[in-house]
């Protein structure tokens, strides 16, 4: 006995029905989760699920630790920046004196002036130095705080003495010297040089250049003198006054040295002016020079071991003298010191 009842047409429908919800209710889960990682793989929209936004590979509540590249710069920006830290960077270079610089570049300056010439005639009138009261004085080049340096070519109507004056001297300088003042305060050394002549030619250096006479009766003079003026404040002027000190030289115990110029390698060139409280000889190191080959030379030498070649100018008290050598001072044979003061331009 067949106990199942066969299937209505209602039954087979109903069936049908449920297996098409629960098809449908599957198919909608799976699209829901394919659009959510759909959505977060994107990386450029947000969705909720479970309530939580998503941004990205992140949910957006969440801080990102992504580090980003540092931005190159232009080469523009490159070159302001490297001018702007080198503008920074001068700021901290301490300047340079200005009165230093100034004083170096006049100096510079003079000594690529061209010399100055003047030429004229000229008539002495009375000496204003005291004790000269009775002489004639023929004033070339004026006092001056500066040096001058050059020549003077004269031919005068009477014998005629040169004259170089040096200073003014510093207080209690003026020991023995000849000096030169017009009020007893302000003192100058007086660089006398009789050639005993009218005429010829005299290279000087010194603050002012005279010519004169003993004479109380002028004179007259044709002349010409060239000249540079060199400031007092230049490296290349040496001046002042000094007394002599024992010769530390071996066999010159005995005598006087006043050193203008110390030894050193490279050599001096110039010109000295000087007056003294005596007649004494300008003296020119050359060297060192071994001694193997000062045999029949004038030598000196301060230890026994360096030696130099001795040059020896005759001895005067006063003029005007152009050396070159490795050094050079005035000298006498005397154990007695003596006074000088001179003035000394260097040319090397």
């Amino acid at each position: 006995m067949n106990l199942s009842k066969p299937m209505t047409n209602k039954t087979t429908i109903a069936i049908f029905a449920v297996t098409i919800l629960l098809a449908g209710t599957i198919a909608g889960s799976v699209g829901l989760i394919q659009s959510a990682d759909a959505i977060k793989s994107k990386g450029n929209s947000a969705s909720e699920i479970n309530s939580k936004k998503v941004c990205g590979d992140r949910l957006c509540s969440e801080k990102s630790t992504e580090v980003k590249s540092p931005e190159k710069k232009k080469p523009e920006a490159v070159k302001q920046e490297k001018k702007a830290e080198a503008a920074e960077k001068a700021k901290e270079v301490p300047k340079k004196d200005a009165k230093e610089e100034t004083m170096k570049a006049a100096e510079e300056q003079s000594s690529l002036k061209v010399p100055k010439t003047i030429t004229g005639t000229i008539t002495s009138v009375q000496d204003p130095g005291q004790g000269h009261e009775g002489h004639q004085l023929a004033i070339i080049l004026p006092l001056s705080e500066n040096t001058y340096r050059g020549y003077l070519t004269y031919s005068a109507s009477e014998n005629v003495q040169l004259v170089a004056l040096h200073g003014p001297l510093k207080t209690g300088m003026d020991k023995g010297q000849p000096i030169w003042t017009t009020d007893g305060k302000t003192k100058f050394g007086l660089t006398f040089v009789d050639n005993e002549n009218s005429a010829g030619v005299w290279q000087f250096s010194g603050n002012a250049i005279a010519v004169h006479t003993k004479n109380a009766e002028p004179f007259t003079m044709t002349y010409s003198v060239t000249y540079n003026e060199i400031a007092k404040d230049s490296a290349r002027i040496i001046k002042g006054t000094m007394t002599s000190a024992q010769d530390p030289g071996i066999g010159h115990e005995s005598h006087q040295l006043a050193v203008l110029l110390p030894p050193r390698d490279a050599p001096y060139a110039g010109y000295v002016t000087y007056d003294a409280s005596e007649p004494v000889q300008v003296v020119t190191l050359i060297g060192p020079v071994p001694k193997t080959d000062l045999k029949a030379v004038p030598s000196w030498t301060p230890d026994g071991k360096t030696y130099y070649a001795l040059v020896l100018v005759p001895a005067k008290s006063s003029g005007s003298v152009a050396f070159s050598g490795n050094a050079v001072a005035l000298h006498t044979m005397k154990d007695t010191p003596f006074i000088v003061s001179y003035s000394l331009v260097l040319t090397k």
